[in-house]
């Protein structure tokens, strides 16, 4: 068995009652999901509060993702699908559909907070939450994720320009995340730590889901190897390799078709 890193430096942390972002994976069975991202990333789960069918994932004391399984029952992709914080699930709801975008479901009460699912105009889906109560869990080191995020898109400027507008990036607001073109990509930095990289490329009609626009979610790990073994050895399958500066991502497919990301990259930026 191998796990996520603990030691990451330079990420946004994605717990915690300030965090700018939750990643949540959709499934169909929560038993078959728990036991191969156990055996995988070393997670272990805690029943949710919003039914027998979620569970949260740990990494020691801190939770670091949810696992819905309600793909089957509400016709939802299985998916890992990020949810980013908003103070008002309404109006970044409206802004989304002003800008050409989609609003598939929600607002909805889900335990503590409102949640929204969504897609940009070029189709990526992702979510909106809106905390209603206080987070008891403790927060993630302040050095440090468990995951960050990746969108593959048509035009990053252009996504940048919508998420921006949608979740007040770069507004000058406190606490805001800020957004820097660095290169061919968008670099997405909250708190000064980088959270998620926006690249361009990505082709709407195409048949390969890692070429559509899509958010990937990123786990760091301490050994790659290890972890792409474990993965296929409890059911999942390697689907790409790629190596650049800093380090090789690997995507892999979940036994039930949910595609992620693990990587030895030390920073996404």
């Amino acid at each position: 068995m191998t796990g996520s890193d603990p030691r990451t430096a330079s990420a946004a942390p994605l717990t915690g009652p300030a965090a700018p972002c939750w990643v949540t994976l959709m499934t169909r069975n929560l038993e078959t999901a728990e036991r191969f991202y156990a055996q995988v990333l070393g997670w272990s789960f805690r029943p949710g509060r919003l039914g027998a069918d979620y569970a949260v994932a740990y990494r020691g004391e801190v939770p670091v993702a949810g696992v819905f399984a309600v793909s089957s029952a509400y016709q939802v992709a299985v998916a890992w699908t990020p949810y980013f914080a908003v103070e008002d699930a309404d109006v970044a709801a409206a802004r989304v559909r002003e800008r050409s975008g989609t609003v598939a479901v929600g607002p909805l009460t889900l335990g503590k907070g409102r949640g929204v699912l969504a897609s940009d105009r070029d189709g990526a889906s992702f979510g909106l939450w809106e905390r209603t109560e206080a987070s008891a869990s403790p927060p993630a080191p302040a050095d440090h994720a468990h995951a960050w995020l990746r969108l593959r898109t048509h035009n990053a400027f252009d996504a940048a320009i919508f998420y921006g507008e949608v979740l007040d990036w770069a507004s000058g607001r406190p606490g805001c995340c800020d957004v820097a073109y660095e290169g061919d990509e968008v670099i997405v930095r909250c708190g000064g730590h980088p959270l998620a990289r926006i690249s361009s490329g990505a082709v709407e009609a195409a048949v390969d889901p890692l070429v559509r626009p899509h958010w990937q979610v990123q786990f760091p790990v301490a050994d790659l190897a290890a972890t792409v073994s474990a993965a296929e050895r409890h059911g999942g399958a390697l689907v790409e390799e790629r190596t650049g500066f800093g380090g090789t991502e690997v995507t892999l497919r979940d036994p039930d078709g949910a595609l992620f990301a693990v990587t030895d990259v030390r920073s996404p930026a």
